[in-house]
C-alpha cells in the first residue's frame, strides 16, 4: 500500500500544476478527477510491474501527456526537457556562444559577420572565415549536423572554446580561443528610411526584447525625419502577448483598447493604452498568411480604433493564449488557457476539430486550392462575424484580420526552376561561393569596413556619421549588376542537383533570381536592412503599402 501511495505522489507532482492542481484534487477526493487519475495510475502501475518487456517509462509519460493535449485544441503542446531552452531562446532575447552571423557552403561553416562587439569579433574573427574545428575536433567536411556544430560553439557564458579557422590568403589554420559570452537575439530584423518622411521597420517576432527594440529603432529613424511609418510583420508568427500590446501603446490614445483575453477559468482581462507616446502620421501594416497570434493582436487593435491601414492577405488567424507551465523534471506544457479579443469584440481564431490537427495544418494549402490566394472576392464572412469600428469601417472576426487592401497572391513570380534552385540551396550556395573568391574586393570597392566600424560605434553608443552606415550601400544598389560568373555558379549547381531546365525556363526566371543573388550579397556584406531594400521593391504587398501611405512609387 505504501509503494502505491508513493507512486500516486509521484504521479500528482509530475502532472499537476503545483499547488493549485493539488488543491482541485483534494476537493474533488470523492468525485471524478479523483476517478481519472486512480485509472491512470494503475495503467501506468500495471505496466511498470507486468508488462511483458521493458519499457521506457520517461517516454510512456510523455507520449500520455502528448495523447492528453493532442485531444485538445491544436497550439496545446508538450516540449521535452532538452528542447525547451531552443524554444525559449528566440523569444527571451539572447542565448551564450560565441556570436557569429553564418551559413553552411555544402558542409563548412562560413562566417557572415560576427555580432559587433561580440566574442568573436574582439578576438579577431571576421566575415569570411570558415571554421573547421572547435575544441580540435573537426566540423567540416565530416557530414556533421548543424544541431551538433551549435552544440559545440555554444555554452555557459565565460567558458572558453577554441577555434580552429581557415583564412582566404592565408596558409595553414588559424587559431583563436573565444570566451562565450551573452549574445543578443533581435527580433527586429530590418529598418529604413523609404523616403524622408517614412520609415520601414520589419518585426520578426514578439519577444522579451521588441519594445525595446522597437522604440530605440524608431526614434532613430524619427530624428531622420520619420512622420510616417511601414510596419512589417509578414511572416511574423507571433511571440509573447505583452510585447505586442508594448508596441500597440505607442501608437493609441489614451485607455484606447488593445486586447482582451478571456477563458474558462481565467477570467476577463482588459489590456488598454496608456498613452500614444510616438508622434507618428500615418501607418500601414503589411501582413500575409503567416501573420499570427502577437502580430494579429497588434495588427487587430490599429485597424479596430481606426489608428492605420492593413495592407496584404488574410492572416493566419491564431486567437488562443498559451501558458507555459513548467514540469518538475524540466520539460513544459503550453497548454491553451484563453481566447484573445480585439477591441471590437471579434476573435480571429479559425474554426478546428478538436484532435484533428492535420486538418488545421491543411489551411493555408485550402486557401490556395479554393483560389482566396488570388483574389478576395472568394471569402465570404457571415454577417454573424461583421463588426463595425469607432470609424465605421467593417472589420470581420472568425478567421484572421481580413486587410484593408487586399493584394492576391502572384504565383507567376517564381517559375518551377527557380523554386527548385531555392529548395536545393543551390542560390544561397552560389552566393557563399561567389563571395569565396570576391569578397576582398566587393568589400573595398563599397567601403564596408568603415560601414562596420561606424555600425560597432553605433552599437557601444559612441558618435557616428550615418553616411558610413549607407553610402557604400547605396553606390551598390544602384550599380551592382550580378555578374556572369554567378550565373555560371549557379548553373553548375543547378547540373550537380539534377535540375533540368529549358533556355526560355533559364530567361523567364533570371530576373527574380539575379534581385536574389544580389539580395543575399547585400545581406551577407551588410545585413537583412539591406537585404529588404533590395528585395521590398519587387514585392506587391510592399507596393501597395507605400501607395496607402502616398508614395507612388520607391525612389
Amino acid at each position: 500500500m505504501d509503494s502505491k501511495k508513493s507512486l500516486f505522489k509521484y504521479i500528482l507532482l509530475s502532472t499537476l500544476i503545483g499547488g493549485m492542481a493539488m488543491s482541485a484534487f483534494a476537493q474533488n477526493r470523492n468525485g471524478g478527477i479523483d476517478d481519472q487519475l486512480r485509472k491512470l495510475i494503475y495503467t501506468q502501475s500495471a505496466i511498470k510491474q507486468l508488462y511483458v518487456d521493458s519499457v521506457d517509462e520517461t517516454k510512456l509519460i510523455e507520449d500520455a501527456i502528448k495523447g492528453m493535449l493532442k485531444e485538445l485544441d491544436p497550439h496545446s503542446q508538450y516540449t521535452a526537457p532538452k528542447d525547451v531552452q531552443a524554444l525559449n531562446e528566440p523569444l527571451k532575447g539572447s542565448f551564450e556562444g560565441i556570436g557569429v552571423q553564418y551559413n553552411m557552403n555544402e558542409d563548412t561553416l562560413v562566417v557572415i559577420q560576427p555580432t559587433s562587439g561580440g566574442p568573436s569579433e574582439k578576438v579577431g574573427i571576421i566575415a569570411g572565415d570558415k571554421i573547421i574545428t572547435v575544441d580540435d575536433t573537426t566540423i567540416a567536411g565530416v557530414k556533421m549536423t548543424r544541431t551538433e556544430i551549435m552544440r559545440r560553439l555554444r555554452g555557459p557564458k565565460g567558458t572558453k572554446v577554441k577555434l580552429g579557422v581557415i583564412r582566404q590568403g592565408i596558409s595553414g589554420v588559424q587559431t583563436f580561443t573565444v570566451t562565450r559570452d551573452k549574445i543578443p537575439v533581435y527580433t527586429i530584423d530590418a529598418y529604413y528610411m523609404i523616403d524622408e518622411q517614412t520609415g520601414y521597420i520589419r518585426i520578426s517576432s514578439f519577444g522579451q526584447t521588441t519594445h525595446d527594440e522597437f522604440v530605440t529603432i524608431a526614434k532613430e529613424l524619427m530624428s531622420q525625419g520619420m512622420k510616417n511609418l511601414v510596419l512589417d510583420l509578414q511572416g511574423n508568427g507571433g511571440g509573447y502577448l505583452q510585447a505586442a500590446v508594448l508596441v500597440a501603446d505607442e501608437f493609441l490614445a489614451n485607455n484606447e483598447m488593445i486586447v482582451y483575453t478571456e477563458g474558462r477559468k481565467t477570467g476577463r482581462h482588459e489590456y488598454h493604452a496608456k498613452a500614444g507616446k510616438m508622434d507618428i502620421d500615418k501607418i500601414v501594416v503589411l501582413v500575409d498568411g503567416y501573420t499570427a497570434s502577437a502580430a494579429e493582436i497588434l495588427s487587430g487593435a490599429i485597424q479596430d480604433n481606426d489608428r492605420g491601414t492593413i495592407v496584404g492577405r488574410r492572416t493566419f488567424a491564431k486567437g488562443l493564449v498559451q501558458r507555459p507551465i513548467d514540469l518538475p523534471d524540466g520539460s513544459l506544457i503550453r497548454l491553451t488557457v484563453a481566447h484573445y479579443y480585439s477591441p471590437v469584440g471579434r476573435c480571429f481564431q479559425k474554426p478546428y476539430v478538436k484532435g484533428d490537427k492535420k486538418s488545421y495544418d491543411n489551411d493555408m494549402m485550402d486557401r490556395l486550392n479554393s483560389g482566396e490566394l488570388m483574389s478576395a472576392d472568394s471569402i465570404h464572412f457571415p454577417d454573424s462575424l461583421k463588426y463595425t469600428t469607432k470609424g465605421g469601417r467593417t472589420v470581420y472576426g472568425g478567421g484572421g484580420i481580413m486587410p484593408d487592401i487586399y493584394i492576391p497572391l502572384d504565383t507567376t513570380v517564381y517559375t518551377r526552376f527557380h523554386r527548385e534552385l531555392s529548395a536545393k540551396s543551390c542560390i544561397i550556395q552560389t552566393t557563399l561561393k561567389y563571395l569565396d573568391t570576391n569578397r576582398k574586393s566587393l568589400m573595398k570597392k563599397y567601403d564596408i569596413d568603415t560601414y562596420r566600424k561606424a555600425k560597432s560605434k553605433k552599437t557601444n553608443n559612441k558618435p557616428y556619421n550615418k553616411k558610413d552606415l549607407t553610402e557604400g550601400f547605396q553606390r551598390f544598389k544602384k550599380q551592382f549588376e550580378v555578374p556572369q560568373e554567378m550565373i555560371d555558379l549557379l548553373l553548375e549547381r543547378a547540373k550537380e542537383a539534377k535540375i533540368n531546365y529549358t533556355d526560355s525556363i533559364l530567361q523567364a526566371s533570371l530576373p527574380m533570381i539575379k534581385l536574389q543573388l544580389k539580395g543575399l550579397l547585400a545581406r551577407d556584406l551588410w545585413d537583412m536592412s539591406e537585404y529588404s531594400q533590395i528585395l521590398n521593391p519587387s514585392s506587391e504587398i510592399y507596393k501597395a503599402g507605400l501607395k496607402a501611405i502616398g508614395i507612388k512609387e520607391e525612389k
